[in-house]
């Protein structure tokens, strides 16, 4: 199925975990897509061979999403390589945990830039480059649970979490009459390195389990087919929506 044939998309922090997960898909159903990286240029390169193995085409190109010239390249390089842009995933995040009594001033900046304001601005660049040219678009944030639910030892993720909740309902409104849809997808536990140290510590892995009512982690893949559904035509009715890819962990919350 290549229901996203002729489509142009850019993914940020595609080079490993979700993000890399959500380019592969892309890509395999079609899409031309631009490959975001900040650390792992091997990552990404993993992540292009997957695409051109399944038919499609990729482009690797090393961005910070914290920073201006970096945001404006990523959208310039997509329409200068693909003529143009048709979905942008704002999928490149960060967390550091502390307590709310420790947290630096570094760590809470470095959060916010990476998490709200990136999408922010990222969004903003590939907006304007729609509305000149007249064309709808796809804007999928990746959010989290934590846009929503409480976090202890993560308050200024949460807050940039929820942050990116409220410009994805604002922006609803402002960028519907110009045709283009905005959607967050919020993640409870995925399976991504990230969360290696957890994986390998059998009673922290059992009690999040517990808490989940379909008693399992999530994997990148059930992620990405929530993207390439929302980056597709069926998804032209779908906006200002967060949708939950969690296994019914918000529904079922509870501290030990």
């Amino acid at each position: 199925m290549h229901r996203l044939q002729g489509k142009v998309a850019i993914v940020t922090g595609s080079g490993s975990g979700i993000g890399q997960g959500i380019a592969k898909r892309l890509g395999s159903e079609g899409a031309k897509v631009l490959i975001n990286y900040r650390g792992s240029e091997a990552g990404a390169d993993d992540t292009r061979r997957f695409i051109e193995s399944h038919g499609g085409e990729g482009v690797v190109l090393k961005a910070d999403v914290t920073k201006m010239d970096d945001i404006q390249n990523l959208v310039d390089t997509a329409w200068s390589r693909f003529g143009s842009a048709d979905i942008l995933v704002n999928n490149a995040g960060l967390e550091i945990r502390s307590d709310f009594w420790d947290t630096k001033v570094e760590d809470y900046d470095r959060q916010m830039a990476v998490n709200l304001r990136g999408p922010y601005f990222l969004a903003q660049a590939f907006v304007r480059r729609l509305r000149d040219a007249k064309k709808p678009g796809r804007i999928v944030n990746i959010s989290s649970v934590h846009e929503d639910m409480a976090f202890p030892g993560f308050t200024a993720y949460c807050c940039s979490k929820g942050g990116l909740r409220m410009m994805m309902h604002n922006l609803t409104v402002e960028l519907g009459p110009l045709g283009i849809t905005i959607n967050n997808i919020a993640p409870g536990a995925i399976v991504t390195p990230i969360n290696k140290t957890l994986l390998e510590d059998k009673p922290k892995l059992d009690a999040l389990l517990a808490k989940i009512p379909l008693g399992r982690l999530g994997t990148t893949d059930d992620v990405a087919g929530m993207v390439a559904y929302l980056a597709s035509d069926e998804a032209s009715y779908v906006t200002g929506a967060t949708f939950l890819i969690d296994g019914g962990l918000m529904r079922d919350y509870h501290e030990q």
